[in-house]
């Protein structure tokens, strides 16, 4: 087998705004070397650089320059449009790439075509956006409040990363842009901030920004600028008083933010979910730096790096561990556990499962799983005696049909309710490999049930479902369970992680959410 080709290109490591010694930080990532059509235009990324706000189609180059702007001053990287292009390009493909090995195989987007379209000038604005629509991400720009500069949110590496990771979410966990229980939703956001600051703690040019100088006291890591997003595009937007769009790493932890009405829209719940995870990752970091003594930069600065990516191969790899549907922070919490405690069983490094457990739970997230064993938060494995007369193992690693016998064969022992419609809706194989170098392969299946029918008709189910105030009998709504079937290399089931049917509670929270919020057409 020969040995993959790899290129060097330079991108913006945090955003134009965070500056070192008077110079914008850059980074030079590592991306294979695929053959590129102009754009560039790859096999799963392609950048159209149209400004539909003033019909310009910037004309790409016939390919990216040789040295991928290597040591190009700060007003070339600021104003060439083919920077731009180059930055989002090689952004989205280093997330994607994280993505494909993490989960150990291709990662494909929920609209069907193979190749994500961006847009670094889509429109004159502050904003940025991924549109399953128009299958892209599209970024806007707008003039600084001061002076006379134009501010790209192409730029910006959060930016780029975070939209990047609600197109691979969306692709992975389609089900998770649907109007559901209020944590679903405030996970698309709190994961997609998540992957951009943990993208960015793992490139040794950034942590070595966020470490700082030591002091007498040690490393002062929470004082980081870098723990925020869109330095500049918060600070310039028009009427914003905020140093960046979101800085959740300030939360205190308190478990009273969970039912707090400020805490209720998506993108500002979603900063419980961040701020859980960050504290955890700057716990291990300080606590590897206090372990070993650790007083040269480079060394620090090399042990904040692995430990960002050991966490951002954890966050992306639990979506493999979460229910299709109606997911709570608790359930991406067990899926962080299990994810890692699957891959690592060894936890001795880092210790990251026991600094997670901790962190979530002083934000009063605790991990949906009750189980002690193996570990604490862990999913536990299927208890019933499960029938695989007639399965085939090949084929369920692979085939959504014979997923759906094996279900069916196995409805009792999975608990699953008998009145409701089931499909499969995926089949993933995946090959990994865990921390001792051994490969670890599983099947990755999803299915879902529906069940439509009249409000009034809650009460014939048998479980204690409320209908909102105010809904009328008449209105008709839908009921959802669904879960996630990891199969071993020999096809027997590993773990069952469901959210049912008749889960009383979830079905409870989820009506009054969207009846609260308009969702049925009617406000009460």
């Amino acid at each position: 087998m020969g040995r993959v080709q790899t290129r060097e290109l330079t991108i913006v490591a945090q955003d134009p705004h965070v500056r070192v010694r008077g110079r914008i930080l850059t980074a030079r990532v590592v991306l294979p070397q695929e053959p590129l059509l102009p754009g560039p235009r790859g096999s799963r990324i392609h950048v159209v650089d149209y400004d539909s706000s003033t019909h310009t189609l910037y004309r790409p180059p016939a390919g990216l320059p040789e040295d991928g702007f290597a040591g190009a001053s700060d007003e070339e990287l600021l104003a060439n449009p083919h920077f731009h292009a180059q930055n989002v390009y090689a952004i989205s493909m280093r997330i994607l790439k994280r993505f494909e090995r993490a989960l150990g195989r291709r990662v494909a987007w929920s609209f069907g075509g193979h190749q994500l379209k961006i847009a670094p000038h889509a429109f004159s604005g502050a904003n940025a956006c991924y549109s399953k629509e128009n299958e892209a991400l599209l970024f806007g720009y707008f003039p600084a409040r001061r002076g006379k500069r134009t501010v790209f949110t192409c730029l910006s590496h959060d930016v780029v990363a975070h939209e990047t990771a609600h197109a691979l979410l969306d692709g992975i966990r389609s089900r998770y842009a649907d109007p559901s229980i209020p944590d679903q939703a405030a996970l698309h956001e709190g994961f997609a901030d998540l992957i951009a600051l943990l993208s960015v703690f793992s490139l040794e040019e950034c942590a070595a920004v966020a470490l700082g100088r030591r002091g007498r006291d040690g490393w002062r890591l929470r004082q980081s600028l870098l723990l925020s997003l869109a330095k500049q595009v918060g600070r310039e937007l028009p009427g914003t008083r905020r140093r960046s769009l979101r800085r959740s790493i300030e939360l205190v932890p308190s478990a009273r933010y969970l039912s707090a009405q400020e805490f209720e829209p998506p993108h500002r719940r979603g900063e419980i979910l961040v701020a859980a995870a960050m504290h955890a990752f700057l716990d291990v970091w300080e606590r590897r730096l206090h372990s070993l003594a650790v007083r040269h930069q480079a060394r620090a600065v090399e042990e904040g790096a692995q430990a960002a990516s050991h966490l951002l191969t954890m966050a992306i790899r639990a979506l493999d561990y979460t229910p299709p549907i109606d997911v709570s922070f608790g359930d991406y919490l067990s899926a962080l556990l299990t994810a890692d405690y699957e891959a690592s069983p060894d936890d001795s490094r880092f210790h990251f499962r026991a600094a997670l457990r901790t962190s979530f739970a002083r934000f009063g997230v605790r991990p949906s799983s009750p189980a002690r064993r193996p570990e604490a938060g862990v999913w536990e494995a299927p208890s019933a005696e499960l029938h695989y007369g007639g399965a085939h193992f090949d084929s369920l690693a692979r085939d959504p049909d014979e997923v759906f016998q094996f279900v069916w064969a196995n409805r009792q022992e999975l608990g699953l309710f008998g009145g409701a419609f089931l499909r499969v809706e995926s089949v993933r194989p995946a090959v990994r490999v865990g921390a001792d170098g051994f490969v670890v392969r599983e099947t990755v299946a999803e299915y879902v049930k529906t069940l439509r029918l009249r409000a009034d008709e809650l009460h014939s189910l048998g479980a204690p479902i409320d209908r909102p105030a105010g809904m009328p009998g008449s209105q008709e709504i839908e009921l959802r369970g669904g879960g996630t079937l990891i199969f071993d290399e020999f096809g027997k089931l590993k773990y069952h992680v469901r959210n049912p049917v008749l889960d009383a509670g979830r079905q409870t929270l989820r009506l009054e959410h969207l009846w609260r919020n308009g969702h049925f057409g009617t406000r009460p």
